[in-house]
């Protein structure tokens, strides 16, 4: 555990000791990124009316982006969609398929 500064609340030391979860700003990697005036806009706006911190959105939309084009992660994904949905073909499906494959150059 690593021990509580000397400039935090006395209680944020007694939670930090307590070993609960201290949400906040400072949780995580501080990055320092550049975006163009209109995009930073529209992302205040957005997180305004979602309620939510200008760190929570970004931290959101960057893991919601990593996820998408992480290849693993969508082919796992998929995985589990396709796990929970019925796939197999009931017999005028099957028979419409087989006909459309018959007629098809391979």
């Amino acid at each position: 555990m690593v021990p509580p500064r000397a400039t935090a609340t006395p209680n944020r030391v007694l939670r930090q000791l307590a070993g609960l979860t201290l949400p906040g700003y400072t949780y995580g990697m501080k990055t320092a990124i550049s975006l163009p005036d209109a995009i930073f806009e529209q992302a205040e706006r957005l997180a305004r009316r979602l309620k939510k911190s200008r760190s929570e959105l970004y931290r959101e939309a960057v893991a919601e982006y990593v996820a998408r084009h992480d290849p693993e992660a969508v082919t796992e994904a998929m995985n589990r969609v396709a796990g929970q949905v019925e796939t197999r073909l009931d017999a005028f499906s099957a028979a419409a398929a087989r006909g459309v494959l018959e007629r098809s150059e391979w």
